[in-house]
């Protein structure tokens, strides 16, 4: 059976209603058991500009929001002509006639013109238009016009039977006279059956936090990673977590430090900027061995950048933030199913190990929307809160008092809570002894110094075999191996397939854990691969230098991409075919279009 995969384009400028459409396509989608990938590209103001969401379903998991369009619903001018290379044959161009006027479109690409004014000549407003080619939309792809007037009726009720009626019947209006003047779309939507839940990656992030058992959440607001914060508001009563939005990063991050030293979970989400203003605090967690959980939504730099567009360019600063040496754990999602499920895994061992963790989401990742099967996101996971005394109330007897930076063969120390009774200790973020007290106060002890600053880079040692080692996805035999991370992979598999199709074989690595890397387990598989290519969202290769930092691993061919842009398939499958040709071994795509 041939596979379903639908691209559908809204385009528009902002305060046209772009999202409506959009989010009512993807109700009807999941509602019938369909996967979806769904990108929105936008401008940093809140009216005027440009933006254009791709929503992309499948019957099968959507990789990516893919390479070509099937429908595009230009709601101004400018949409449609930015957009209209994007179509593929066989696709359809839905448009109002009276105040967009289509260019040459390619053979095989229907045009089908509407008027609002014939069809709504009664009813006022700019978002008429919207309705309508929502309608024509479903009647395109064989859709019952049932699904939508139900979703409409719930929408507009709370404005009363009238606005219902208003729009459903300008629905039916718009649906009718597709059903006489356009062509049908060669395809059929099946209803799996299935049950699908649909959100972005900042909700899972959010409701990983959640399933961990966050009880502390502050941040201040800062795209792309607002989103957290705004799931973490809306939900905190009814979960007992406390949220709040602070004044600046400095303050977020102290403050989700202190929450976390009293025993409290505690995580903050910012940006690159914003995350620049919390190094310093991050190393004295380090150094007063609190765990904690940072959140880095990477965007476009440096400075504030483009503020609404992605990157991968904060590896490099996650890895020195902060000065001198200290343990942390670095983990970069790959699928916004993975933003839900690192969270807890992330915890767990920021707690066992006492240190701060990092999660370096990207816009892509974090902004993006994705169909996930309900069954992923289990929110009984195992809490393992690490060794902490007072926890539960137990505050066994201590001999010879309590030594909070006990050195240790694991350089774990025990954690007592503040106030639990016989556990008196000093924290500070100057260098200490095992009792806590400061070594420099009048003089500075050599010996003390290395043993307690061994003793906390030990820890690492121990968190490598916790965690699960990168695997290949693809034929043990593929002529090149691509290498990537974080959420690159999901259009790297597509690439893949598009490269299969063309006679090349290729497999991918894709690389979650970045601090503690697994040297071993990645040096093992790139020994065997005839050709490796790197894949990145930086100028810069920042995973490339790492990667020969750590394994002395040169590759063979780099494909970077930092236009503010994700990756598309066949700008990988381009660059591929290009680096393999030897015409090249940097190649830097850049987007089509302008977006």
């Amino acid at each position: 059976m041939k596979r379903v995969d639908l691209a559908i384009g809204i385009g528009g400028a902002a305060g046209q209603g772009i999202a409506t459409p959009g989010d009512i396509l993807a109700r009807i989608f999941v509602r019938r058991g369909l996967h979806i990938n769904a990108y929105n590209a936008y401008q940093s103001i809140i009216r005027g500009g440009h933006i254009f969401l791709t929503l992309r379903t499948s019957d099968q998991p959507v990789l990516s929001h893919g390479d070509k369009l099937d429908v595009l619903m230009p709601l101004n001018q400018d949409t449609m002509d930015r957009h209209l290379k994007l179509m593929r044959a066989g696709s359809a161009v839905l448009f109002n006639r009276d105040t967009i006027t289509p260019g040459a479109v390619p053979d095989g690409v229907q045009l089908c013109p509407f008027s609002v004014k014939l069809l709504a000549p009664t009813i006022r407003g700019d978002l008429v238009q919207n309705t309508i080619a929502l309608a024509a939309v479903l009647r395109l792809i064989k859709a019952d016009f049932g699904i939508l007037a139900e979703i409409l009726t719930l929408q507009f009720k709370r404005k009363g039977e009238a606005a219902v009626a208003e729009n459903v019947g300008v629905a039916r209006a718009g649906y009718d006279y597709a059903a006489t003047h356009f062509t049908a779309l060669p395809l059929s939507l099946p209803d799996t059956g299935k049950r699908l839940a649909f959100l972005e990656g900042n909700q899972a992030l959010a409701m990983g936090g959640a399933a961990a058992g966050v009880r502390f959440y502050c941040a201040y607001p800062m795209s792309p990673s607002t989103g957290v914060l705004h799931w973490m508001a809306r939900h905190a009563r009814q979960l007992g977590i406390m949220v709040r939005q602070v004044e600046d990063e400095i303050g977020v991050i102290n403050m989700a430090i202190g929450a976390a030293h009293v025993g409290c979970r505690a995580m903050c989400a910012t940006s690159g900027g914003g995350f620049a203003l919390m190094s310093e605090a991050l190393g004295s967690a380090a150094m007063m061995e609190i765990p904690v959980v940072c959140i880095n939504v990477q965007r476009a730099g440096p400075a504030t950048g483009v503020p609404t567009k992605t990157e991968q360019g904060d590896l490099w600063q996650v890895m020195g933030a902060g000065q001198g040496d200290y343990p942390r754990i670095i983990v970069a999602p790959t699928t916004i199913a993975d933003c839900f499920k690192i969270v807890p895994q992330l915890f767990n061992l920021v707690d066992k190990f006492q240190c701060p963790g990092i999660i370096l989401s990207d816009l892509l990742l974090s902004e993006g929307r994705s169909s996930i099967d309900p069954a992923e996101l289990d929110f009984s996971v195992p809490i393992d809160r690490g060794d902490v005394i007072g926890l539960n109330g137990d505050s066994p007897p201590v001999n010879g008092g309590f030594k909070r930076y006990l050195i240790t063969e694991s350089g774990i120390s025990p954690r007592a809570l503040p106030g639990t009774p016989g556990h008196v200790h000093v924290v500070a973020t100057d260098e200490h002894d095992e009792d806590g007290v400061l070594i420099s106060d009048e003089f500075t002890d050599p010996h003390k110094r290395q043993a307690i600053h061994e003793k906390r880079m030990r820890k690492m040692e121990g968190v490598l075999p916790l965690l699960e080692p990168p695997e290949v996805h693809g034929p043990a035999d593929a002529r090149v191996t691509l290498v990537g991370w974080g959420s690159t992979e999901g259009v790297i598999h597509e690439a893949m397939q598009q490269l299969a199709v063309a006679g090349i074989a290729a497999n991918n690595l894709q690389i979650k854990w970045l601090v503690p890397l697994h040297v071993d387990a990645i040096v093992s598989i790139l020994s065997k691969s005839p050709k490796v290519i790197m894949i990145e969202n930086n100028y810069s290769g920042q995973f490339a230098r790492y990667l020969r930092s750590e394994t002395g691993i040169v590759a063979d061919g780099h494909i970077r991409k930092y236009d503010g842009e994700p990756f598309m398939p066949h700008h990988i499958a381009d660059g591929v075919r290009t680096i393999l040709a030897g015409s090249t071994k940097h190649y830097v795509p850049v987007h089509e279009i302008q977006v």
